[in-house]
């Protein structure tokens, strides 16, 4: 059993919490680092963690094996920095930094420190997206050729407080919020990106944001893809990829639909899983040397990079080589 620190306890601190808590037989929180800490004192006593409200102090906590960072983008670099030093595993939420000089900063931290760097893209592990990649590697749609993916949701509206409210910590209209997984999946389907062209419209100000972004891509392997995101409609996921002998397309959670060419489609359904207890389960085995976290650094170097060259076409409002990044 892994012992961690939750550094962070905000709605999506208290969801990973809750996801591993007395279910989870490879992880647990035994600590967290709260900015209000009485705000905090009574879900952190349900669960059995003890508060305070610095990183040094978890940190220099024999008992704490490794830390879990659910904390403003700007601050996730310096942190995992501060836990290699302190030889704690770390596990980040997406997005690992703004600018891949910061990313590779805090991977070489922890490459340096020997302790492992997980990452928190729940929808590698929905069993949607894992069939898509065994599709995808598998051959069977033959050569790939583009991808489309497109995830939304309302949940920004329902909780656009706070930190998040900072156009410096959420950037590019919804890319760090939900438009960072569909590159993530990108990523991992089809390899890294070469160049970028983003567009972000806004509408005039209202009490929360309501903005869309399209990006097209070129990848490393001359792959096409269009990537886009809405902060204020209902929830909505897809990942579709497109080959010169069919194509696969992911829908939320749990379904996949296969097309042949010549054939009807094929409609798949599965079994839902708690992704985010799969992915903190994952890091625990990391941590325990049992194997590899399942995201390369690799890759979350190729996701930080494609973030920074979106955001810069955003404001330059043209394309963007991300060879200008390296």
């Amino acid at each position: 059993m892994i012992n961690a620190a939750i550094v962070g306890l905000g709605r999506w601190g208290r969801n990973i919490v809750d996801a591993v808590q007395g279910r989870s037989e490879r992880l647990r929180f035994v600590r967290c680092v709260a900015r209000r800490p009485e705000a905090a004192r009574e879900f952190a006593g349900r669960h059995g963690l003890e508060i305070s409200t610095d990183l040094e102090g978890a940190l220099a906590d024999a008992a704490v094996q490794a830390v879990v960072l659910t904390t403003p983008h700007s601050l996730h670099a310096g942190q995992i920095i501060a836990a290699a030093a302190a030889r704690k595993a770390v596990f980040c939420e997406k997005p690992l930094a703004l600018r891949r000089a910061d990313a590779v900063r805090a991977v070489e931290a922890c490459g340096a420190a020997g302790v492992p760097l997980g990452l928190g893209h729940d929808k590698r592990f929905w069993p949607s997206m894992r069939e898509l990649k065994r599709v995808v590697e598998s051959g069977e749609l033959g050569e790939i050729l583009h991808v489309e993916g497109h995830f939304s949701n309302e949940t920004t509206r329902n909780f656009y407080a706070g930190w998040r409210e900072l156009a410096t910590e959420s950037p590019g209209g919804g890319m760090t919020a939900t438009g960072v997984h569909v590159l993530d999946a990108f990523v991992n389907l089809v390899g890294p990106v070469r160049s970028v062209h983003a567009r972000l419209i806004e509408r005039p100000p209202r009490p929360e944001p309501v903005d869309t972004v399209s990006v097209l891509l070129q990848f490393e392997n001359d792959v096409s893809g269009v990537l886009c995101a809405v902060r204020t409609t209902p929830q909505y996921w897809r990942v579709h990829v497109f080959g010169t002998e069919g194509s696969a397309e992911a829908l939320e959670q749990n379904d996949l639909v296969l097309r042949a060419c010549g054939a009807r489609p094929r409609h798949l359904s599965f079994e839902p899983v708690d992704a985010l207890r799969c992915e903190l389960e994952a890091f625990a085995d990391a941590v325990a040397g049992r194997q590899p976290y399942p995201i390369p650094v690799e890759h979350m170097l190729a996701d930080v990079a494609t973030l920074e060259a979106i955001l810069r076409s955003i404001e330059t409002k043209g394309p963007v080589s991300l060879s200008v990044l390296c």
